[in-house]
């Protein structure tokens, strides 16, 4: 259930952030973070 729950957040936790125009940069960086929050500690990111 957490990993549901974390899922949902790393998605709509972005969009609620972009709905006002203070949180829109904030919004923006949420999404970029996603794919190192998703990738196992060691990995490389090219």
């Amino acid at each position: 259930m957490n990993t549901l729950g974390n899922f949902f957040w790393l998605i709509f936790g972005g969009l609620l952030f972009c709905i006002t125009i203070v949180g829109i940069p904030l919004g923006l960086q949420h999404f970029k973070m996603i794919l190192p929050a998703l990738l196992p500690f060691g990995k490389k990111i090219q």
